[in-house]
């Protein structure tokens, strides 16, 4: 019944405008919660037709498969016009109403061409977008934050993208053509609004929230990419009011659960006001209740008891976890994955106290050291280890109220990172002591052994400097709020301000290392060069080199030609005459300014005689023989001529010429 109620009191107050939820809930308990009584109640004079036998389409929002029933939110409950319900009214008023109170011309028609098909909205002129894309839900079952709408016209294109544009403002005609495009999940967008949507989902929204009747103010920040429902999860968590009892003022008209931030329409700061609809005269904290075993005074008579038991069972429409399926241990008995013995600490911890609840690190505990810990000095985190004991009485209040007080939780998530581990059973304890042993020290092993159960459960607090691990701290239960959250923060202050010497030391450290690294590339480089160069030296010396050894060959083979040919010449001779008739001296001056002499019969050729001026090593081919008188040079002439016929006895002087 209470999920039915909830439902009724949520479409009488969007029909009715009833903000008041005390005024709305008195209404309905008048008429025994009949709704279209009730409403024909409180609204006879505007809606003259309805009647009880009336057929209305009321239309709940969307939620996710794990939203336990009865826990619809009521926070878009500002106006007719913000459910589908609401809509419906505006038909009955708006396209069935002959009342001479509307004329056509403030009526406007829109073609919604929607997969191959057309539908015909009439809707009035003084209505909003907002509207009109409710209309269209209902025509096409698109839903209003998954809208596109092309065909506006251009120069009111961006004022068409607000919800809250009047249609009367836009320019339009009375009959508009207009294309529905659906946002599909793949991420189709607009054309129109594709590159807007994609900024604002890379934004970051400032949400300032002022929470009433208490005027505290709450300043939060959420990613465009997030959901109306991740913020509301998110205020619950902090302010301890259950999603379904949160009463928002300042969302546009037509945003859901499943709206994003940057489709809602909201200013990347905006502004909001929260008001919590439970009702006063039950407690909002049943899941204390739960928590807590109920102990029987001995004084107390058995009717006070039998009333505490009538009062929590009349609770049940207000909580969402049963006291049955409260789980008896957080880690079970004989738990040897510590993987494992995490994951259910951390979800039989959530079911048992419910929300809201610090966060804690799924996985083992040398996973948890490195993500905290093993990180360089910036973004290193201290380690908080709750340590958790069924057998303590101090456990249900240190889970109730320490680690759920909204100061506490904040300064967890932002200076620690929180692990969990029930020490109820011993080999539960042993398995974890182990690992602390080996990822933290000896130290902290005894330090956990030394807490009495009855100073149970404890928060360990353990910090890294520079290179070892050591625990900084153990705040046992027997403490109060202030005193936890002093601790915590004074923890946090000493850990930031050794962190601010080792961070300097790093970045010193990453200095002098750049220094160096720029230092050893410019020596390399320069070293490369020196190489290139003295390869290049030695590449031209090899070069140098292999010529000298070429001319050489060259002038080898030029000398050893010319020792043979001067050897033929030498022996081609004939035998030297002694002086004599028939013979003349031929007196040969070399280059060199000395002379050599032979004799030679008259009738030698003049090949004797080149041949002996060959044999001293001056070849004709390189040199010439000229005589002195008449000059003639003798390597011209007919090499078989005797030297009588040339005149050349009984005695006469050649000359040896470089050619």
């Amino acid at each position: 019944m209470a999920e039915n109620r909830d439902e009724i009191l949520a479409n009488f107050q969007s029909i009715t405008g009833i903000d008041d939820v005390a005024e709305a809930f008195n209404h309905l308990e008048e008429n025994d919660w009949d709704l279209m009584a009730t409403i024909a109640q409180v609204m006879p004079q505007d809606v003259p037709s309805l009647r009880p036998s009336t057929s209305l389409n009321f239309r709940t929002p969307e939620f996710p498969r794990w939203w336990s029933a009865g826990t619809e939110d009521n926070a878009f409950r500002s106006g007719p016009s913000s459910l589908s319900s609401a809509d419906n009214v505006v038909d009955l008023t708006a396209e069935n109403d002959s009342d001479s109170r509307r004329s056509a011309s403030n009526v406007l028609t829109f073609n919604i061409h929607f997969n191959q098909n057309i539908y015909t909205i009439r809707i009035p002129s003084h209505s909003t977008v907002g509207d009109l894309k409710h209309r269209i839900n209902d025509k096409t079952n698109v839903p209003f934050c998954r809208q596109a709408l092309r065909g506006w016209p251009p120069e009111k294109l961006n004022e068409a993208q607000n919800s809250s544009s009047v249609l009367a403002n836009l320019g339009l005609s009375s009959e508009n053509e207009l294309v529905l495009i659906d946002l599909t999940e793949e991420g189709f967008m607009d054309d129109e609004s594709n590159s807007e949507i994609e900024r604002r989902n890379n934004e970051t929204f400032t949400l300032n929230i002022v929470q009433q009747p208490e005027g505290k103010t709450l300043q939060l920040m959420f990613p465009g990419r997030q959901t109306v429902l991740d913020v509301k999860t998110g205020v619950h968590n902090i302010t301890n009011i259950p999603v379904r009892y949160q009463d928002w003022t300042g969302w546009p008209p037509g945003v859901i659960h499943s709206t994003t931030l940057a489709q809602s329409g909201i200013e990347v700061s905006h502004n909001f006001i929260l008001r919590s609809t439970a009702p006063t005269d039950r407690p909002t904290n049943s899941r204390a209740l739960r928590a807590n075993n109920i102990v029987v005074d001995s004084d107390s008579s058995a009717e006070e008891f039998e009333d505490a038991s009538d009062f929590n069972a009349d609770d049940d429409m207000f909580t969402e976890t049963s006291v049955t399926s409260r789980p008896k241990h957080l880690i079970p008995d004989q738990t040897d994955n510590e993987h494992l013995g995490s994951e259910l600490f951390v979800k039989n911890y959530i079911q048992r106290y419910g929300t809201p609840h610090p966060i804690f690190f799924e996985g083992t505990l040398q996973e948890a050291i490195n993500e905290a810990c093993h990180k360089p000095a910036k973004d290193r985190r201290l380690l908080a280890i709750y340590l958790h004991h069924d057998d303590s009485v101090l456990t249900n209040v240190f889970c109730d109220q320490l680690l759920r007080c909204e100061n506490v939780m904040h300064t967890l998530l932002l200076d620690f990172l929180l692990y969990g581990w029930d020490l109820t059973f011993e080999s539960n304890k042993n398995l974890f002591l182990s690992s602390l042993n080996a990822f933290v020290g000896p130290s902290a092993s005894i330090s956990v052994r030394n807490i009495p159960v009855d100073k149970l459960p404890a928060i360990m607090i353990i910090g890294k400097y520079r290179s070892s691990m050591d625990v900084i701290s153990v705040i046992n239960g027997n403490i109060g709020v202030d005193d936890l959250l002093s601790r915590l923060m004074e923890a946090a202050e000493n850990n930031k301000e050794q962190l601010l010497v080792e961070v300097k030391e790093e970045n010193d450290r990453a200095e002098r290392e750049q220094v160096k690294y720029e230092q050893d590339m410019a020596y390399q480089l320069a070293l490369e060069a020196d190489q290139a160069k003295e390869a290049a030296k030695l590449q031209k010396e090899m070069s140098l080199a292999a010529e000298r050894k070429r001319l050489e060959s060259e002038k080898a083979e030029q000398d050893a030609a010319r020792e043979a040919n001067r050897l033929q010449a030498e022996q081609a001779l004939p035998p030297e005459p002694a002086d004599g008739d028939g013979v003349t001296k031929i007196r040969v001056r070399r280059p060199t300014g000395d002379f050599i002499e032979r004799n030679f019969t008259i009738k030698s050729t003049l090949r004797d005689l080149l041949n002996f001026v060959a044999s001293k090593g001056f070849p004709i081919s390189e040199y010439k023989a000229i005589s002195s008188w008449p000059r003639r040079d003798l390597t011209t002439l007919n090499p078989d001529e005797t030297l009588e016929t040339l005149k050349l006895y009984p005695r006469e002087t050649v000359i040896v010429e470089e050619r």
